[in-house]
């Protein structure tokens, strides 16, 4: 039996009778389905190979290797997390570099005039290793994640300042982070195949600096409730921080990970499933599972960066698949927002929005030639549902 039937039997056993797979979501509050996407179909690829709704347009904001237009900083290689910091009178885009620190590594920025003109670029994290995923806090740093072995977690300062590593906050192979300021707390995913999620809770909130890592305890299904456990060495040594809680629940490939009025979000690439963790009843449940896609095909495969919109859709960037972004809405109905094409060697990163909510930036991370040095940058605007 395959993993979608195997799947599908399980919940109709769960339930006690065989529902037909159409009424799993009215039953079960299950994982997204096909559906027209709220801004219709995609038209032709533009001049950037970038096929949009109507309404939507792109343009190239910086590529790899070449200085940022109107500025003399020449833009990183294989840019991969990134988000969108206020500054004022405009924006910051602050992008992760994941290659090694010897070809580069770290974090730079774009800044943006409040017409969205670039007025500036520059490097605010260097020496660093495969900073893949992050996140913002609500204090307006990034948070750069290293994507190696007991890598860790640099807090960067677009805003103005030098970049500080925050150990405290766990050393393994960290993907993603995103703040919740309700709680108080930051949640960390982990690109391992049998990866754990964490939570940091700080000290004092708005100081990284010291703090208990936690990491998410629950049984072994898709969905039900959970706990956390302190994590008792942080650091990752002798024991992986993993494998020192038992109970604490494993995921195939940590990657994004958003958080938005009491729920967490975060996607495993093993597995092409968004999980939804509700922290206000303590339940989780999948999001998303390309495996429990009907009618038709999945239309997201490879799951990997993630954001949200303040309309409530998550907007879910792909490594693999065929080169889109797909949107989730809040009934859980799943389409494509956007797909590039001739690009089938890269992936899309980064994907953040400005606080106006009407411009998207996100990364091919190698672009057309399928090398970190062909990265390309781009921005789509539009009628974005606010």
């Amino acid at each position: 039996m395959d993993r979608r039937s195997l799947l599908r039997a399980t919940v109709a056993g769960a339930g006690g009778l065989a529902l037909p797979f159409t009424a799993w979501s009215a039953a079960y509050a299950a994982p997204a389905q096909n559906a027209a996407g709220p801004y219709g179909a995609l038209q032709a690829a533009d001049a950037n190979g970038i096929a949009l709704p109507a309404g939507f347009t792109s343009r190239v904001v910086a590529r790899s290797r070449q200085a940022v237009p109107g500025t003399s900083y020449v833009w990183h290689d294989a840019p991969d997390g990134g988000a969108v910091i206020p500054n004022g009178s405009g924006w910051i885009y602050a992008s992760n570099s994941e290659v090694s620190s010897s070809a580069g590594g770290g974090a730079s920025r774009i800044v943006f005039g409040a017409s969205g003109n670039v007025t500036g670029a520059s490097r605010i994290l260097s020496g660093t290793n495969m900073n893949c995923a992050g996140g913002k806090t609500p204090w307006n740093t990034w948070l750069s994640c290293e994507e190696v072995s007991l890598g860790r977690v640099w807090e960067t300062y677009p805003l103005g300042g030098s970049a500080v590593v925050r150990p405290a906050m766990g050393r393994f192979k960290h993907e993603a982070a995103a703040a919740d300021p309700d709680r108080r707390v930051v949640y960390l995913t982990e690109d391992e195949t049998d990866g754990r999620f964490y939570r940091f809770v700080p000290s004092v909130w708005g100081d990284l600096s010291a703090g208990t890592l936690q990491v998410f305890v629950a049984g072994s299904g898709t969905s039900g409730t959970f706990g956390w456990q302190t994590v008792p060495d942080p650091d990752g040594s002798p024991t992986l921080t993993r494998y020192q809680v038992s109970g604490a629940k494993s995921f195939n490939g940590g990657e994004g990970c958003h958080y938005a009025n009491g729920t967490v979000w975060f996607t495993t690439k093993g597995d092409n499933r968004v999980w939804q963790v509700n922290l206000a009843a303590g339940t989780f449940e999948l999001a998303y599972d390309d495996n429990l896609v009907s009618p038709g095909s999945a239309p997201l495969t490879g799951v990997d960066n993630v954001t949200g919109s303040a309309s409530g859709d998550l907007y879910v960037a792909e490594d693999g698949g065929n080169m889109e972004i797909c949107l989730i809405t809040p009934d859980d109905k799943i389409s494509v927002f956007l797909r590039v094409s001739g690009q089938g060697s890269s992936e899309l990163t980064g994907p953040a929005f400005t606080p106006a909510g009407d411009r998207l930036y996100f990364s091919s991370q190698r672009g057309t030639s399928g090398s970190s040095s062909g990265g390309i940058t781009y921005c789509v605007t539009g009628p974005f549902r606010r």
